[in-house]
């Protein structure tokens, strides 16, 4: 029975060294007699169990000795008046032999030779009506049987022998000694033969006897041999359950308990606060509920199903998890005939993988902030650089009002709303009429040229505030789809982004080069991705502006994959370079090159990819030769 699957417990355990001894058997070697014995049984008699295939090969001893004394009495009788038929019958041992040659069981063979010996024993008592004795020889028979029980083999032979001598030597000189030989009922030669074959029987008695002894002995030594070996695996498979703190239990198919390790035992008494024991259910103290959900499960695993789950239970004043698997334990039929339950303490793994949950969701609502916070700085960058070319055009405006002719002119209206009446006269004699008509036309020209200029200034600051605008307006907009899943056109959410830094990329003279295949909408929050592309324009700009590069440039091309699967989006700068060896480190929490930064972006935006079932990665040549970054996203997301 397999009890054991995890691979802590399946690991060899050190074993004492009376134990190793006793495991370290080897194969049993069977006595010649018996293989020889073995030649005239059938595969399927010769493979029975040790007690089986003592009386097999008893069987088929008595049946070659019967043999060997029929033929010896055809021998007999050729210089006897003895009848031969019962030799002849003993052609029926030599069926028993090929009957057990071919015999899938031992009864036929078995009823041959008891039906032969019949014959023979009621053959032998009723040939001759006056003889009353036709018992003593079955009497005499137990001799040889108790000597070879009671002395072993080899200590009852010389018993034997001595018995056989008597027999066969002595009791005939005794006889001839005394008997008349007038007497026409004496036969020597009668005589002669019966006391030979009684020395031979008991002979072969003993020998029936000492190989029934010798096939049990040996059987009982296999027997003893494989039972030391259970045992060795018994205590090592011991030491192994004993050895884990994972709890290990062997139920029967009604869920009765047969096997359990102290880790069960100890949880059992935390959790029941009584002693396990074995033959009853482990959860007859458990309420109704739980009780009718383990039968349910058992009957699943009685079926041949394998069970997996996790469970809590309040143990000790304490809630304990517990990932628990049942398996079925088949028999040679097929049917289960046991259940094995394997439960481990999940408890520390359960609470960290919870506290990694809280962790990835304040990392996910820190990273949602800090992207915020890129985009909004990202804002008050380009609206501040807006803002100072709204201050300059205002401030010109104000100088040219400021400067304006209008109060000339103001003054000029007035001496001709002075000299109304005289108004010709005033024109052509005065001196300061005379001079008013040049300057109403100097004035009137400048006044023009001022309007053009106050013109131009005023467009300017009405674009000012309409990027502005523009830029306020895309934030909103992206603040209002956070964590929303949308459809996106992919170039023109990179333009946009391009847009947050256009004034930054402008003054610091770096060129944009956009190559935008033909790509199609993609469903992707839009203010993931949004985040994602700021971080890398943002880095990029760092890395041009820490290179000594004449020619700036940011290269950005958006293609589709080779299987047509995945977008791809490369941001590539020609800028400062990264080593090789940070380059593997460059997503970790934590880490960066720059001498300000704070190591978050790349990680953040690396999470936000994966989340939108995509993959942000990076390649560069080295120090100096610039860098690619390139964000894969799926095609065919998910729908809004």
């Amino acid at each position: 029975m397999a009890l054991l699957s995890s691979p802590e417990t399946s690991q060899e355990v050190p074993l004492p060294p009376e134990i190793r001894a006793k495991a370290s058997v080897g194969p049993v070697r069977t006595p010649r007699i018996l293989r020889w014995l073995d030649f005239f049984l059938s595969e399927t008699l010769r493979n029975a169990p040790p007690e089986e295939l003592v009386r097999h090969r008893v069987l088929v001893a008595a049946a070659c000795f019967m043999l060997m004394l029929a033929m010896l009495y055809l021998a007999i009788t050729l210089f006897t008046p003895y009848s031969p038929l019962p030799g002849i019958a003993g052609v029926l041992y030599l069926a028993i032999l090929v009957a057990a040659r071919k015999a899938r069981t031992l009864v036929v063979p078995a009823v041959i030779m008891l039906v032969t010996l019949t014959i023979g024993f009621l053959g032998g008592t009723f040939s001759n009506k006056t003889n009353l004795e036709g018992g003593v020889h079955a009497t005499n028979m137990l001799l040889p049987a108790f000597a070879v029980y009671l002395l072993g083999p080899r200590r009852a032979l010389p018993f034997v022998l001595f018995l056989v001598v008597i027999m066969d030597v002595v009791h005939p000189l005794y006889v001839l000694r005394h008997a008349d030989s007038s007497d026409p009922s004496f036969s020597l030669a009668r005589f002669w033969v019966r006391h030979g074959m009684a020395g031979i029987a008991f002979l072969g008695i003993w020998g029936i006897s000492a190989l029934h002894s010798t096939a049990r002995d040996a059987a009982h030594h296999s027997l003893e041999r494989a039972l030391k070996k259970l045992r060795a695996s018994e205590l090592k498979l011991s030491g192994i359950i004993e050895s884990t703190d994972d709890i290990v239990v062997a139920l029967d198919p009604e869920g009765r308990l047969l096997v359990a390790n102290s880790a069960m035992e100890r949880f059992y008494r935390l959790l029941v606060g009584k002693e396990l024991e074995l033959g009853q259910t482990l959860f007859r103290y458990s309420k109704p509920e739980r009780v009718q959900l383990w039968r349910s499960r058992l009957a699943l695993v009685r079926e041949g199903q394998r069970l997996r789950y996790e469970e809590a239970y309040e143990a000790g004043g304490s809630r304990v998890v517990l990932d628990i698997s049942m398996h079925p334990i088949f028999g040679e039929t097929g049917r289960t005939v046991g259940v094995t339950l394997f439960a481990r303490d999940v408890t520390q793994r359960k609470e960290a993988e919870t506290r990694l949950g809280e962790m990835h969701r304040t990392l996910v609502d820190v990273s949602r902030q800090t992207g915020m916070a890129e985009v909004a700085t990202g804002v008050l960058h380009n609206v501040g650089n807006t803002l100072n070319s709204v201050n300059i055009s205002t401030t010109l405006v104000t100088d040219r009002l400021r400067r304006s002719r209008v109060t000339g002119l103001a003054k000029a209206v007035g001496l001709l709303r002075d000299n109304l009446p005289e108004l010709p006269t005033f024109l052509t004699r005065d001196s300061q009429g005379k001079q008013l008509p040049p300057y109403l036309i100097a004035v009137s020209d400048e006044l023009v040229e001022e309007r053009e200029s106050m013109l131009k200034e005023m467009q300017a600051l009405a674009q000012s505030v309409e990027h502005i605008k523009s830029i306020v307006s895309m934030q909103q907009k992206h603040a209002r789809s956070a964590g929303a899943v949308e459809q996106v056109d992919v170039p023109q959410l990179i333009d946009e982004a391009l847009r947050l830094h256009a004034v930054s990329f402008e003054r610091l003279a770096i060129r944009i080069v956009r190559d935008y295949a033909d790509v199609p909408l993609i469903f992707v929050d839009r203010h993931k991705l949004l985040q994602i592309l700021i971080n890398l324009l943002s880095n990029a700009r760092h890395a041009l502006v820490d290179s000594e590069q004449e020619d700036k440039c940011l290269r950005i091309r958006v293609e589709r994959s080779d299987d047509g699967e995945r977008l791809r989006i490369d941001v590539t700068d020609n800028g400062v370079g990264i080593a090789p060896e940070n380059v593997a480190r460059l997503f970790t929490q934590g880490f960066t090159t720059k001498k300000t930064g704070h190591g978050f972006g790349l990680h953040i935006s690396a999470l936000a990819a994966e989340e939108m079932k995509g993959k942000l990665s990076c390649t560069s040549p080295g120090p100096g030769q610039g860098a690619t970054f390139t964000l894969e996203l799926p095609v065919k997301g998910e729908t809004a």
